[in-house]
């Protein structure tokens, strides 16, 4: 069956937005996800329901100035700038025009608005049905990853709910013998102390490697918005955790594996166990309203105040979280291998260079 080829213009409805929010406004729980055009598929929560997307769905999102590209059926609420929400004109399949705008080859310039380069772009577009059968066998890789990531979403909930548990509500293991005293910085249970947070851990920076200088590898590079890259060579060994020191000021990444920290952040150098600085330092209140640049200056966040608990307990939660890690880092490479194997088909099947009976067959043939 024969295929047109149209500019991205004459295919796609450009969403009005009547809210967005400012990325101060992000929550880190709430009703409502917020998508916005960052790496991250959703960036934050609000629990303002009246300022949700109150438009058609399912649509797709396109980032400005990221180029990144999701494809979004749910209630959401839109964030930041730089983020254009687009629908198919009749006749075109949402899904298969979300694999065909990941098929486009469009240069990145930087910061800069790429939006009026996409709808400038030429896409190849099959008959309707042909359309819905590309993107069912490319959605049923996306299907696949979507129920990964909800199972390593469980497992992280599982190790945050831990530490609040212990840490937070004070009930860890034994703790109805042991009394709660009240301090000047709030109540403690007995035998913990209130210390410095560069008492747990040393705050090391960054090390600069522009996006020129970078080979293209396994080692992610990471910034203070997360992940920004990728290179061949690490600078400190995973796992890790990577904090904000310029841009996000006060973020807190964690890297499974070997990874860059660029010169906007902090890594952590510590004894404890990771999983325990990874969830205290989420609760690390970092934000300095005095300070003339915004950015976190290291002596500044080493000498923030924090609950010392005993270390036989930190370690108890430790070994505790670590399986748990392991298993997200397990799901986390199947769904690079995932993507990997979607993200070979995708450009043979959205130009034509590969039939789709001959796909669906031999993807039968391996289930």
């Amino acid at each position: 069956m024969t295929s047109d080829i149209y500019s991205i213009e004459n295919i796609i409805e450009v969403q009005r937005r009547r809210h967005k929010f400012k990325t101060n406004e992000y929550q880190a729980s709430g009703s409502i996800p917020i998508i916005d055009q960052s790496t991250d598929f959703i960036a934050g929560f609000t629990d303002e329901v009246d300022r949700a997307y109150d438009g058609e769905l399912p649509v797709i999102i396109f980032g400005d100035h990221t180029c990144c590209l999701k494809f979004v059926d749910f209630r959401f609420a839109v964030g930041a700038d730089g983020t254009q929400l687009l629908r198919p004109v009749k006749g075109i399949d949402a899904r298969y025009l979300y694999y065909a705008l990941h098929a486009v080859e469009l240069k990145q310039f930087g910061y800069q608005r790429h939006f009026k380069l996409l709808k400038d772009c030429e896409v190849r577009v099959p008959p309707l049905e042909t359309q819905r059968r590309v993107a069912s066998i490319l959605g049923a890789y996306d299907d696949l990853i979507e129920v990964n990531r909800r199972r390593i979403a469980v497992l992280e909930e599982m190790a945050r709910g831990l530490f609040e548990e212990w840490f937070v509500r004070f009930r860890f293991p034994g703790h109805e013998a042991v009394p709660i005293h009240d301090t000047p910085e709030g109540s403690l249970p007995e035998g913990w102390t209130w210390g410095a947070l560069g008492d747990l851990l040393r705050l090391p920076y960054g090390k600069a490697l522009k996006a020129d200088a970078r080979r293209p590898g396994d080692v992610a590079v990471i910034g203070s918005s997360g992940v920004v890259g990728s290179h061949v060579e690490a600078l400190v060994a995973g796992p890790g955790i990577v904090v904000g020191r310029k841009g996000n000021v006060g973020s807190v990444i964690w890297s499974a594996t070997d990874f860059w920290p660029i010169d906007t952040t902090y890594y952590v150098d510590t004894r404890l166990p990771l999983l325990y600085v990874y969830q205290l330092l989420q609760r690390v209140p970092f934000e300095n309203s005095h300070a003339a640049v915004p950015g976190l200056n290291r002596d500044y966040a080493l000498a923030r105040a924090v609950m010392i608990a005993p270390d036989a307990l930190v370690q108890k939660y430790g070994a505790f979280a670590e399986p748990l890690m392991d298993q997200v880092k397990t799901l986390e490479h199947s769904n690079r291998n995932l993507a990997a194997s979607r993200d070979l088909l995708l450009p043979r099947l959205i130009s034509g260079q590969l039939s789709v009976v001959e796909t669906e067959r031999e993807l039968e043939e391996a289930a």
